[in-house]
């Protein structure tokens, strides 16, 4: 007897991919985005949502299984996790006093990861706003090689460590939901 589920995956058309092409939202037919900003600004929406697809179809319960012991990192902690993310990289550019961090001292994103059902719905809500809120902020500055905030850092170098943190935490999530309920895939 063992706790571990059976791999599985929704896709008919190629095996290891999570879903079919036809129902993958981040299918892009035709030509890639023209110009670097463009570009960046796909990647991420990109893990945007392949962070919300491997969160999709799971309890409250499912979402806040820490499922890869010892980490304590569960899809609902990575959720809230890229909320405060999202919340920092605006305060590297942004002329005021950083905004205060959502979930509390360091990894409160993580510990305070509950299954409940308002836990959840609130994770995703602060996802969206604190997202919408850095792309308005990233918005005022089109030239990648502007400098921003108080270390003087690149627009493009922020771009660029953004898509990274996103990047870093679906690899995250892939094995994660995969330790949930045995769905896989890209």
């Amino acid at each position: 007897m063992t706790d571990t589920p059976e791999r599985w995956t929704r896709a008919t058309v190629y095996p290891d991919m999570w879903t079919d092409p036809d129902q993958d939202p981040r299918d892009n037919d035709g030509p890639g985005p023209e110009g670097e900003l463009e570009t960046l600004r796909q990647v991420l929406r990109d893990y945007r949502l392949t962070l919300e697809m491997k969160c999709q179809g799971l309890t409250p319960e499912q979402l806040a299984r820490r499922s890869v012991p010892p980490s304590t990192m569960s899809l609902l902690g990575l959720v809230r996790h890229l909320a405060e993310v999202e919340r920092d990289w605006r305060n590297w550019i942004t002329p005021r006093e950083p905004e205060p961090k959502l979930y509390g001292a360091r990894d409160a994103d993580f510990d305070g990861a509950a299954g409940e059902q308002a836990l959840v719905d609130g994770a995703f809500a602060d996802l969206a706003r604190e997202q919408a809120e850095t792309d308005a902020a990233f918005a005022r500055y089109p030239d990648p090689a502007a400098r921003v905030g108080e270390d003087n850092n690149s627009v493009r170098e922020l771009w660029v460590h953004r898509v990274e943190e996103y990047a870093r935490h679906c690899g995250h999530a892939d094995l994660l939901r995969e330790c949930v309920d045995g769905r896989a895939g890209q």
